[in-house]
């Protein structure tokens, strides 16, 4: 259950079909993403492949000497743009792999367009999703909903996202979901109507507990993404914006060009695999021994470059010295812009109100706390009008409830009206939530999904809230559990996931989401909801243009 390592092996089977030989990889933007998330362009550079282009991009050159790697989404433009292609062949010879499903009929368009007979082979290869961690994965898709409600083009994405991660980890799965959330269901339905279509594919050797995909709405529990975070990935993310484990930093002041933006990816990256679970305080610590670790490998000024011995040495460990300073500098860049922001907008004392509203029951203490850091100058918009969201989720049925005073506060602090008028769009987005999630508050953990798991693996969750599509039900506890979440997750949820993963033994959970979220994103989410609301690899079969089987 490794959805990172599932990712790479498909890349690695499309290179090595290839053969030998100097490689093009013709992508599309959703496959780009796909890809460099799970391989760094120096891997793939080693696989001999040399070139990364892609197949909407017009200026491109023809190069007879290389193969073409095409993997793609099978949507309507990139079969077109495949058509146009194999007319008027750029390359040798081309292995087309299809990211999901692909219809007969495309299939057939492609085989027509290939008079050049130049392709040497068709398949699907099922890595439509973007590997976060190996736990974690993510759809990149924002505004899923229109109200309460899907859009209908990003019902049909989710869908193949989903399908494509349970054929990559090879799981046919009994699926349950949030009996509350139309939406859950009908992502159930869809994603089960797949499974029945493509029987074939999901045809997996039958293991004593059957997989479970659990799909549940982001809307039950929107106060874990308005929580200030304090794990590394978790607060980068948070702070700077990750997006495919990348972090723009060209506004921190000072900053060299060669950091202006970085990559932070675990597979990569031994310090950032290490301290992507531990919290701020152990990564200031981490950071400084890094630091000291990193001075005495330094080869020193005077090094004495002598012998031949001396001067291999020196050339041998070069490059090893080069990747630690580089790691070093990324590294101590970002804590310490972590460590700017964290001072400069008191989020320490703003992430204590965030804890005290999520956790306790004492209103008038909460009610003055929350006004207190709305009249500091320090406090920025976003996290003033988090906290106002947080005390209006928390205390809205109240009978000393006092949100307009706290919006006027906001109003003469300077808020946009378009910030004030996110927190009537917030209460209303959470109403339908039962509020499960301030019974069970712990500081720093994801309340609601770390209970809905709990009793899930523990066979306690109720089929009334959470019932199964389908007459089927498990009777043994699950093994295998994919949990989605429409709407988007985060990475407090994730770390959630890892902890359950690593104390739970027989137990292995991945988690998804629609999106990877931070306030802002969730913001947006929320915003867009509000507004719109008034398996493994599959050839084809033998030859070139096979038909199924």
């Amino acid at each position: 259950m490794n959805v990172t390592l599932a990712v790479k092996q498909y890349i690695s089977k499309m290179i090595e079909n290839s053969g030998p030989g100097m490689k093009v990889l013709l992508m599309d933007k959703e496959t780009t993403s796909i890809v460099s998330v799970v391989y760094t362009q120096s891997e793939i550079l080693q696989r001999e492949v040399y070139l990364f282009e892609r197949i909407d991009s017009q200026n491109r050159d023809t190069m007879k000497h290389l193969k073409a790697i095409c993997f793609l989404r099978p949507t309507k433009d990139n079969v077109e743009n495949l058509i146009q292609e194999l007319r008027r062949p750029k390359y040798s010879v081309y292995f087309i792999y299809f990211s999901n499903v692909i219809s007969k009929s495309e299939v057939k368009a492609l085989a027509e367009a290939d008079e050049q007979e130049v392709v040497a082979e068709v398949q699907e290869f099922y890595g439509d999703f973007i590997a976060v961690n190996p736990h974690l994965f993510s759809l990149n898709l924002t505004g899923v909903a229109r109200g309460r409600s899907w859009d209908p083009v990003l019902l049909q994405r989710s869908t193949q996202g989903l399908t494509s991660v349970l054929l990559a980890l090879k799981k046919c799965p009994m699926i349950r979901y949030q009996l509350s959330s139309d939406m859950a269901k009908r992502l159930a339905e869809s994603v089960k109507q797949i499974i029945t279509k493509e029987y074939e594919l999901f045809d997996f050797r039958k293991t004593e507990v059957s997989p479970l995909l659990l799909i549940v709405d982001r809307s039950d529990d929107a106060i874990t993404p308005l929580l200030n975070q304090w794990t590394y990935q978790a607060m980068v993310h948070e702070l700077l914006g990750l997006n495919n484990n990348r972090i723009d930093l060209s506004r921190v002041p000072g900053i060299s060009k060669d950091l202006r933006e970085v990559v932070l990816s675990a597979e990569n990256d031994e310090f950032y695999a290490n301290n992507l679970y531990l919290n701020f305080g152990e990564i200031g610590t981490n950071i400084k021994n890094l630091m000291e670790d990193f001075q005495k490998k330094k080869p020193k000024g005077q090094q004495k470059l002598e012998s031949i011995s001396d001067m291999k040495a020196f050339v041998d460990n070069y490059p090893q010295f080069k990747k630690m300073s580089g790691t070093v500098s990324k590294h101590v860049t970002v804590v310490g812009e972590l460590s700017r922001l964290v001072s400069d907008r008191k989020l320490m004392e703003v992430s204590e109100v965030e804890q005290e509203l999520a956790c306790q029951n004492d209103h008038s203490n909460a009610h003055q706390n929350v006004r207190r850091l709305l009249q500091n100058p320090k406090v920025t918009e976003m996290d003033a009008v988090r906290l106002v969201m947080l005390y209006a989720l928390r205390y809205e049925k109240h009978s000393s409830n006092n949100l307009l005073g706290l919006m006027e506060d906001l109003n003469r602090k300077g808020v946009s009206e378009r910030h004030r008028k996110m927190v009537q769009s917030m209460v209303e987005y959470g109403e339908t939530s039962e509020r499960k999630v301030w019974r069970t508050c712990t500081p720093s953990t994801s309340r609601l999904l770390q209970e809905t798991l709990d009793q899930l693996i523990k066979g306690r969750l109720k089929d009334s809230q959470f019932p199964y599509l389908g007459p089927s039900t498990l009777r043994d506890r699950p093994q295998d559990i994919i949990v989605f979440i429409i709407g988007g997750a985060t990475y407090e949820e994730a770390l959630t996931v890892y902890n359950l993963n690593r104390t739970m033994p027989g137990v292995r959970i991945v988690l998804g989401g629609t999106t990877i979220h931070n306030t802002k994103s969730f913001l947006e989410e929320v915003t867009l909801t509000a507004s719109s609301g008034h398996g493994g690899e599959r050839s084809l079969g033998a030859g070139r243009y096979p038909s199924r089987r």
